[in-house]
């Protein structure tokens, strides 16, 4: 093992990527910079996490991107970053870069098709204890994370058939004890892909917990950095114990890029 007891080959590949010109530094929030909560409004970065992004946002040659399934306001709400930060909430949908305007516009159809799964969900939701239902620009996320374990598979399979019934082409993405529902198409990989394009870096750092985050994983290079947070499955080449670890990897990221910058 090596510094603050992380492996030597992630030491080692951070150095590498801290090196490079324009680095774009994409971070997942809930379960990544922040414990898992309850009441996801009350969710909130761990100190340890806030202080490095912060210092990773005063670099130079470097931008600092939150990469969310959660709606851009509740973003921007939790994470309370200086507008320097770019945010990307609701999976891609919504975008929050250098200039305001970017936000879901849908269209008529789409508006209509946003409005059944109001209805089909709601009944889902109000059906069971501890299911609720949480709106996003282009459909809903049904939360079971407070339901018993029966209820939460119960609600699930009953919401999928639902809303796959009612909705033509509903985009359907799993979670933690959550399922969304969108009737607009983006991944968290299509947003890696803008954020690498709109900030020009010659490489990527992700680091993210959840299954959506394997489409941000899934769109990395063997230039980029993939970190893991947790347990699961993963395409990421690196994984870490949860946001405390993830804080510690990105104080270090931040420190051998200050040093970086100093010789170039």
């Amino acid at each position: 093992m090596s510094e603050l007891g992380l492996s030597r080959e992630l030491v080692g590949a951070l150095r590498e990527i801290a090196r490079v010109r324009r680095l774009l530094v994409a971070l997942d929030f809930d379960g990544t910079l922040a414990p898992e909560v309850d009441d996801p409004e009350q969710a909130r970065a761990i100190p340890e996490a806030r202080s490095a992004v912060l210092s990773l946002l005063d670099l130079p040659g470097t931008r600092v991107a939150l990469v969310s399934g959660r709606s851009l306001h509740s973003l921007e709400l939790v994470s309370d970053l200086p507008d320097t930060a770019l945010l990307v909430g609701s999976h891609g949908i919504e975008i929050r870069l250098d200039h305001p305007g970017d936000a879901v516009s849908l269209d008529t159809r789409e508006l209509r098709q946003v409005d059944v799964l109001n209805e089909v969900l709601g009944e889902v939701a109000e059906s069971f204890d501890q299911v609720w239902l949480e709106p996003k620009p282009a459909g809903f996320a049904l939360h079971t994370r407070l339901a018993t374990d029966h209820n939460s598979r119960v609600a699930h399979l009953v919401a999928l058939s639902e809303a796959t019934a009612e909705v033509d082409n509903v985009k359907v993405r799993k979670g933690k004890n959550v399922l969304e529902f969108s009737v607009r198409s983006t991944t968290k990989g299509d947003a890696i892909e803008h954020l690498r394009s709109y900030t020009n870096a010659d490489a990527v750092f992700y680091a993210g917990d959840d299954v959506t985050d394997e489409d941000a994983f899934a769109a990395l290079t063997p230039d980029d950095f993939g970190l893991k947070s947790g347990t699961g499955e993963t395409l990421a080449a690196h994984r870490v114990a949860g946001p405390l670890q993830v804080a510690q990897v990105l104080a270090l990221l931040a420190e051998f890029r200050d040093g970086t910058a100093h010789e170039q």
